[in-house]
């Protein structure tokens, strides 16, 4: 029961944060262990700052899948 109500509350975290346009460094990390193991993975502020630019700036930010 308590794992059930543990992984609700990381979805119910996840997708607020994604509805006030806040990324998930987390669903990011494991998407580039799994897809992409030969690139390195951004630290959180690099993380951070890059999809603000991307949000933001208009710099157009990196491409993926």
């Amino acid at each position: 029961m308590f794992n059930d109500l543990s992984r609700l509350g990381k979805y119910l975290g996840q997708a607020a944060r994604l509805m006030v346009g806040m990324p998930d460094y987390d669903n990011y990390v494991e998407h580039m262990q799994t897809k992409h193991p030969d690139k390195p993975v951004m630290s959180y502020e690099m993380f951070f700052r890059e999809r603000q630019e991307a949000r933001y700036g208009g710099k157009g930010g990196p491409k993926c899948c």
